[in-house]
């Protein structure tokens, strides 16, 4: 079996946008059972989980709510043109950063690499 690594690259409101959706169905729902059946692919979902983590100071900021949907309407402003606003920004977006802070600080790195 091959193991050479892979290399992903996204910009930085990519990076932060996936690492919180990340974050919400790993670690605040049960959602990963039913999104992903199969727990083999549960290792490269914790592998970019960790790596992010690792990476991004942004979900260690006080101000990581507003970072966050601001790096949203980035990406929906890149893709659409202008920002969606049908999906305003929700209450957990606003209350994440405590939870963020203290689930990731000691979720780990889940075998992470270095590169994003």
């Amino acid at each position: 079996m091959d193991e050479e690594a892979i290399t992903i690259r996204l910009t930085r409101d990519q990076a932060f946008v996936l690492s919180d959706w990340l974050y919400q169905v790993m670690f605040r729902s049960d959602d990963l059972q039913e999104i992903v059946r199969d727990r083999a692919v549960w290792s490269p979902i914790y592998t970019i989980s960790g790596t992010l983590d690792t990476t991004l100071g942004e979900i260690f900021m006080p101000d990581y709510g507003p970072r966050l949907e601001a790096a949203k309407q980035r990406l929906r402003a890149a893709l659409y043109g202008e920002a969606d606003e049908s999906t305003a920004l929700s209450g957990d977006a606003a209350t994440a950063p405590h939870a963020h802070q203290t689930e990731r600080g000691t979720a780990g790195n889940h075998g992470a690499n270095d590169s994003v």
